[in-house]
C-alpha cells in the first residue's frame, strides 16, 4: 500500500500558477505570464492494518501579469484582485488605528 501522503505531495507539485492559470503565453510577440497567490494543504494517514485516507484543498488568486513586449517588462495587476485584498485591509487598520488613537488620548 502506498504511502497516501507522499502520493498526496507528488500530487500537489502541478499546483500553484501553472495549475491554475496555465503557463506563460505568447501572443503577437507579447509574453504573457500570469501571477497568482496560490496555496494548498493536504492530509492523510494509516493504520496498522494498510486502512488509510486523505484529503485536501487549496485556493489561488490571479494577482495580475507580467507583460513582455521585446525588452519592455511591466506588471499589470488585477484590479478586481487587489480590491478584494485592500477594502478589507484597510477597513481593519482603520478601526485598529482608531482605537490605538483612543487609547493614547486617555
Amino acid at each position: 500500500m502506498p504511502n497516501i501522503a507522499l502520493e498526496l505531495g507528488k500530487a500537489s507539485a502541478s499546483f500553484g500558477v501553472k495549475g491554475s492559470y496555465g503557463e506563460a503565453q505568447d501572443v503577437g510577440g507579447v509574453t504573457i505570464i500570469p501571477v497568482a497567490a496560490s496555496w494548498s494543504g493536504f492530509g492523510g494517514g494509516s493504520d496498522d492494518a494498510g486502512n488509510g485516507g486523505g484529503g485536501g484543498g487549496g485556493w489561488s488568486i490571479p494577482i495580475g501579469a507580467y507583460i513582455r513586449k521585446g525588452d519592455d517588462l511591466r506588471f499589470e495587476p488585477n484590479i478586481i484582485a487587489l480590491l478584494a485584498v485592500a477594502v478589507p485591509f484597510v477597513f481593519f487598520a482603520g478601526r485598529a488605528l482608531s482605537r490605538v488613537i483612543r487609547v493614547l488620548k486617555k
